[in-house]
């Protein structure tokens, strides 16, 4: 049996299970589907976007990488949270960070069931969404492994796609493909400009482009079921601003220098959109298979990462804890059971009321990234203050300019947050979010607050212990 870390869960994910969820967990369907929103509303400028964009996610990633390299932990930043804020922000931020990946996870069913019945046309949506979450369920119940081995092999497709997708772009672009010529930049500038609808639409698609990044974390929360967490946790720190610029800037690059902002086939579907224009035979079922692998490895990794974080609460008191309790393989089954039953709740809903109920709860959890971001911000700006006091030989990772880049972070995430007020699609998902939130808040100092904070006076971590 693998090795088992301080908290009783297994050290059964290896060197290259991590390098490969480092590396692909920015990879998201969002990049293949929804980025042709983004372009449609930017332009050219979208690019722009994504870049920056990306930089406010290599700055959380950095921060991150800090906290977990030196306190490695399947809660990741709730733990953190909890000891640098208080136990009421690693109550509230683990419980809504939980929530959000179960309404993923019936989102991503049902996304993967639409494409599957492009094939499968006999079977209905809801039981395809049913075997979908059954059979992955069952991989992250029978053991770490397995999840990182399925985990592997999806992020091994949608890599290896990206990368075939950048170079037979790029040939074509500058007229090295087969029957190809020189494109030039006319699509870049000539309809419009790069920025057609003007500075506003590249600042607006930053609040859209920034939940396409969200996943990235996964690989800190995973580093505490890994072999070396340490080592895991500084390469894919490291690492997330080649993956950002070339998965993300490079493919958005492509589509837009290739093809014309405005066509519907890029509103539509713009990596398909690129792959007809080239030429490539059934791109359509090319890319089809590559969404629903994204998609599958988004919901491998939505099951996994509400497990741990039920088990990193009830470890704190903060969930009952039934959901300590390991399986033989040292996986918490029930952990991944209860979150797996609240997925197939919101999968029903999906079907019942998919304009009511279903909408409330996606709409609810819209906001919860640019939370978990901002607390991840302000936990590492009072735990790094506390490390370099009691344990400085902890950071193996420090974050660039501090504290001056991190109170910098802290101000574009409120910036964000606020202007989502002004963004007419988006005004729901920030206030029922906030709802959410307060909703969690209340129940922590209505039933939890007492039990939690003796728990944590037992179990604070004694690397940032007063």
């Amino acid at each position: 049996m693998a090795e088992r870390n301080t908290t009783g869960l297994q050290k059964g994910l290896k060197e290259r299970h991590m390098t490969m969820i480092a590396i692909a967990g920015v990879i998201g369907a969002g990049l293949f589907v929804g980025s042709g929103a983004v372009i449609h509303s930017t332009g050219p400028g979208a690019i722009v976007s994504y870049a920056l964009a990306g930089c406010l996610v290599i700055l959380i990633m950095r921060m991150l990488g800090e906290m977990a390299a030196a306190h490695p932990t399947s809660g990741s930043f709730s733990a953190y949270a909890h000891d640098a804020i208080g136990p009421w922000a690693g109550f509230t931020i683990g419980w809504l960070y939980w929530f959000f990946w179960v309404i993923v996870i019936a989102i991503e069913a049902n996304a993967g069931a639409s494409i599957i019945q492009y094939w499968l046309k006999d079977i209905p949506i809801w039981l395809l969404s049913l075997i979908l979450t059954i059979l992955l369920t069952l991989t992250n119940i029978w053991s770490v492994k397995s999840y990182g081995e399925f985990e592997y092999w999806f992020a091994f497709i949608k890599v290896m796609s990206i990368v075939l997708f950048l170079i037979i772009g790029v040939a074509f672009i500058f007229g090295l493909y087969p029957g190809s010529s020189p494109i030039g930049f006319k699509n870049l500038i000539g309809y419009g400009g790069f920025m057609p609808h003007g500075i506003s639409s590249i600042l607006s698609g930053i609040v859209v482009v920034i939940f396409s990044f969200v996943g990235t974390e996964i690989v800190t929360i995973a580093a505490g079921e890994s072999d070396e967490p340490q080592e895991a946790v500084s390469r894919a720190t490291k690492s997330v601003m080649w993956r950002i610029l070339v998965f993300y800037i490079g493919s958005i690059a492509v589509v837009v220098t290739l093809l014309p902002w405005n066509s519907a086939s890029v509103l539509k579907s713009p990596f398909v959109a690129v792959l007809e224009h080239i030429g490539i035979p059934a791109a359509a079922q090319i890319m089809n298979f590559i969404v629903l692998t994204a998609v599958l490895s988004c919901l491998n990794s939505g099951l996994y990462t509400t497990s741990r974080m039920l088990y990193s609460l009830a470890e704190k008191g903060e969930a009952p804890r039934q959901f300590l309790k390991l399986n033989k393989n040292g996986v918490p089954a029930r952990a991944v059971m209860v979150s797996t039953f609240f997925a197939y709740i919101a999968v029903i809903m999906n079907y019942v009321s998919p304009d009511k109920v279903f909408l409330f709860l996606v709409n609810s959890s819209g906001a919860i990234a640019l939370l978990v971001y901002l607390v991840i911000a302000v936990s590492q700006l009072r735990m790094r203050k506390k490390l370099e006091h009691h344990n400085p030989e902890a950071l193996k990772i420090k974050m660039w300019l501090f504290p001056y880049l991190t109170y910098f972070t802290i101000l574009i995430l409120l910036v964000i947050l606020i202007s989502m007020l002004f963004i007419k699609s988006m005004v729901s998902q920030l206030l029922l979010t906030l709802l959410i939130t307060v909703i969690v808040i209340i129940s922590y100092f209505a039933f939890a607050k007492k039990h939690v904070e003796i728990n944590y006076r037992q179990q604070a971590s004694p690397l940032i212990k007063d």
